[in-house]
């Protein structure tokens, strides 16, 4: 399953399973790692996508179509990573149904509903029962990624939120169950501008955009990138069981407005 190129005999560096890669917050944050010097394998649903991210990303850089929900799949992949690099040091847990048109609640249908659930929270329970004993043996770490719409009230989005918030509360039971050898820990983007460098360059956001924030502007992928690498690092080894907001401020100036 693991497309691209084959990883160079005698090569000891640390590999990185990272799930929903191919664009966005996922793809930035296999980027960065790959800058840090990880051996990094990317997920997505999309394989046309997905292969061509792997290609620009470089030799560092491999892709694996998957979809989490399903646990053959994640099981035979997890066991082509084994394969072909022989340790997993960390899992990054980015997969997810947007929910971006904000469903109403008379619309949102079952199927609907488990689909959304299926992919963000069953999604990294699999993921972290089939990656926890290659990750225990090189005192790994886990960071899921969930939202800052966990904790906030915003119409239309309960099946998002509801997927998130039960992602906090596996995020702290399984920091429990495998720590200490493997740290696990969550970061909750609030509004991130998702697009890459050149796009943001060439439409920039509003000034309004950036004034209703605290830090005086919107996120990027590379603010929650690079908190998702120090998660994973061992300046962090101290680090479990946590929920790592990076919105600016955003969540905290709403409470306090209310």
């Amino acid at each position: 399953m693991i497309e691209l190129s084959t990883p160079k005999a005698g090569t000891h560096g640390r590999v990185a399973l990272v799930t929903g890669a191919a664009r966005g917050i996922g793809l930035g944050i296999a980027a960065w790692l790959i800058s840090e010097g990880w051996q990094v394998v990317l997920t997505d649903l999309d394989r046309a996508r997905g292969s061509k991210v792997a290609k620009v990303l470089g030799e560092n850089a491999w892709f694996i179509a998957m979809d989490v929900a399903d646990e053959g799949q994640v099981a035979l992949g997890v066991a082509e990573v084994l394969g072909q690099f022989g340790r997993l040091d960390a899992l990054v847990c980015n997969a997810a149904v947007a929910d971006p048109h904000n469903i109403t609640l008379e619309s949102l249908d079952l199927a609907y509903w488990n689909r959304v659930l299926a992919v963000n929270l069953s999604g990294p329970m699999l993921l972290a029962k089939h990656c926890a004993p290659y990750l225990r043996a090189h005192n790994g770490s886990i960071v899921n990624l969930a939202s800052t719409r966990a904790r906030q009230s915003e119409a239309d989005s309960e099946a998002y939120a509801a997927s998130k918030g039960g992602l906090l509360a596996l995020t702290h039971a399984l920091a429990i169950s495998l720590g200490p050898e493997i740290r696990v820990n969550a970061v909750s983007p609030g509004w991130i501008d998702a697009r890459d460098p050149s796009a943001r360059r060439a439409e920039p956001l509003a000034d309004a955009d950036h004034a209703q924030h605290p830090a005086g502007r919107v996120g990027t992928v590379e603010d929650v990138a690079a908190m998702v690498a120090w998660l994973l690092s061992r300046n962090a080894g101290f680090v479990t069981g946590q929920e790592f907001v990076v919105d600016g401020g955003m969540t905290k100036k709403m409470i306090y407005e209310q």
